[in-house]
């Protein structure tokens, strides 16, 4: 059995590419069962989000072809086009690669929290597929130990950066006052949520939110004072918005450049502030060739990202102990999942060697013989049932100069 952990994410593979590899939630039970159909895959958890796709599987195989050439045709891409931005864990190093992943530590910003609750996310999706037993299982709940000892005995978390505090950080930079602009949202996640607190925090104007379904933008709205909108209704909201943040998981581009143009004009060419956070990307590409537009993607981020990330450093180091630490205890017990079934034949064996001595004691005392002498023979039957092919082993480990095989039986019958 070979724990396999596959995947991209934003340091091997550009938006472009992270695009074409997500599996959005209304496709990912699908995927799910039909991955787990691959032969030699037994179980599999799919993790997708902006800045990632990895699939976690246990496999009857360590060579990743089969898997890739699986991925490769579920999206229609080559294999030979998707491999170069794959990266590949097997075994312990998988384990390791998914704790360091959740604590934040695999993260474009060092020890953010949003990717625990992503992987949380993926692991309900697999149980609820069928797709996880107990390997897997067993490494999630893990996995979900050691990010919560990470972020209470380390102050990873502490600093409050994650991208969408990054792109605020960014608009503040751009405007002098983020109190006389107006920031439209798109989106009600998570994300949007963060956003829109940190807007607030800083002294936003104005906030428009703008979801597929107005209930939720309008719930999220109400806690900043802001003002709900339907997806339809954006065109005739978009030329106020000074700056527009996106984070949805639609598939198709809510943003394309004439409507921007559009807006653009109704501005008079007032400059727009635009971070499109989405994969695959909500805002066209191509907006970013209008002469007053500013479009970063979460990729643009980064630079805005590092200078929040030093605080986080030291902290990481920490983690990085803890970690090792907590993947050290899964493997020892991996290991000894392993050792189960030796340990229920072998007790086995015992059982049946144990009946059968006490049978022939039951018969022999039915026939009057005296309970002394039954129990002496039932010791000496027992004994020598339970000893005689361990000690014709160790003969024949010695006779062949085994000595790891006599070390080994020294330390198991604990006789050293």
């Amino acid at each position: 059995m070979t724990f396999l952990a596959l995947g991209i994410n934003y340091n091997t593979a550009p938006v472009a590419i992270r695009e074409r590899l997500a599996f959005p939630a209304d496709i990912l039970a699908e995927a799910l069962q039909d991955l787990i159909c691959l032969n030699g895959v037994d179980e599999a958890v799919i993790v997708s989000t902006c800045n990632r796709t990895e699939f976690y599987c246990t496999m009857q195989f360590d060579n990743p072809n089969r898997l890739i050439e699986w991925i490769a045709k579920y999206k229609q891409l080559s294999a030979q086009d998707l491999t170069p931005y794959l990266y590949c864990h097997i075994d312990g190093a998988s384990i390791q690669h998914l704790f360091r992943v959740a604590s934040g530590l695999d993260s474009m910003i060092l020890g953010e929290p949003q990717i625990l609750g992503q992987i949380k996310t993926a692991y309900q999706a697999a149980c609820d597929a069928g797709t996880i037993g107990k390997l897997l299982g067993k490494a999630f709940q893990h996995t979900f130990t050691a990010a919560k000892k990470v972020r209470t005995d380390t102050a990873i978390g502490s600093s409050p950066v994650s991208v969408a505090f990054a792109a605020v950080q960014l608009a503040q930079q751009i405007f002098e006052k983020l109190s006389e602009q107006t920031a439209l949202l798109i989106g009600a996640g998570e994300t949007i949520e963060l956003t829109a607190r940190h807007l607030s925090q800083q002294g936003i104007g104005r906030i428009i939110i703008a979801n597929r379904t107005f209930e939720k933008a309008h719930t999220l709205a109400m806690q900043f004072d802001g003002y709900a909108i339907s997806l339809a209704e954006i065109p005739n909201h978009l030329a106020e918005a000074d700056i527009v943040i996106s984070s949805t998981a639609s598939q198709l581009p809510i943003l394309g450049k004439g409507r921007v143009e559009s807006a653009l004009k109704k501005r008079k060419r007032k400059p727009m502030f635009m971070v499109d956070l989405a994969v695959p990307r909500d805002i066209e590409s191509e907006v970013e060739q209008l002469p007053d537009v500013y479009l970063y993607t979460v990729d643009d981020l980064q630079y805005t990202i590092e200078q929040n990330m030093n605080s986080r450093r030291q902290a990481a180091e920490q983690a990085e102990e803890i970690i090792d630490t907590q993947v050290t205890y899964f493997l020892a017990w991996l290991r000894a999942q392993e050792a189960q079934s030796l340990i229920k034949d072998y007790r086995s064996q015992a059982e049946l060697f144990r009946d059968e001595a006490l049978q022939k004691a039951l018969a022999s005392l039915n026939k009057g013989i005296s309970p002394e002498i039954v129990m002496q023979r039932l010791a000496h039957t027992l004994t020598n049932k339970l000893i005689h092919t361990p000690s014709t082993q160790l003969r024949v480990a010695a006779e062949n100069e085994r000595s790891d095989l006599l070390a080994a039986a020294l330390e198991i019958f604990q006789l050293a």
